[in-house]
């Protein structure tokens, strides 16, 4: 195997990660409880949320920098920190490398989530979407190989990358979607509450 290949490879574990951790992060959002709700029993899901993203971000740092091991891609460290002017395919490696550090953005403000309030942290987790954007629109497009052969949209690889990012757009509807029933809910279990008897 070579170096592009196992670089293609870990960038494909790590955008499976990543969606995981975006779906786990909308069911934490809308408060999933997964004793009252299916699977009825309790899971770890903010501990799976926090190591998916831990274990992407390294992986988010690995994909990248293989591409330095190999002689035939011709990258150098600048190519993978800034690719400006990456040797190959240079657009779909600047969709790549916003997505690389959208990531560290997201993962990092986390990790400062006390510090900066729930509010705020709120706000700046919200780059985890651009972040998915761009890692979708760099896996579409991006020649596995660094040919620049145009992108077959039924390759193994694209179609995986494909359903990911469905995946996504379909839960953030759902969650989008399941917030007003949510709020209405309370609000009227606050009217409730708050009525005179």
């Amino acid at each position: 195997m070579s170096a592009i290949d196992f670089s293609s490879d870990i960038g494909l574990i790590a955008m499976v990660l990543l969606t995981i951790n975006i779906l786990l992060g909308l069911l934490l959002s809308a408060r999933y409880n997964t004793v009252r709700s299916w699977p009825h029993r309790r899971l770890p899901v903010f501990d799976v949320h926090n190591w998916t993203a831990y274990i992407a971000l390294g992986l988010v740092f690995l994909h990248p920098f293989l591409l330095l091991l190999s002689s035939s891609a011709g990258f150098r460290v600048m190519d993978v920190l800034w690719p400006l002017h990456s040797p190959k395919q240079t657009l779909y490696n600047c969709f790549g490398a916003v997505a690389f550090y959208c990531v560290i953005f997201v993962v990092v403000t986390s990790y400062f989530r006390s510090r900066l309030g729930s509010r705020l942290w709120k706000k700046l987790h919200y780059a985890s979407y651009v972040a998915a954007a761009f890692v979708f629109v760099h896996g579409i497009l991006i020649d596995p190989e660094l040919k620049n052969n145009p992108p077959d949209p039924f390759d193994g690889e694209k179609v995986l990358v494909e359903i990911c990012a469905l995946l996504i757009v379909i839960a953030t509807i759902w969650r989008i979607r399941y917030q007003p029933k949510k709020r209405a809910l309370k609000a009227s279990v606050q009217k409730i509450d708050y009525e005179p008897v």
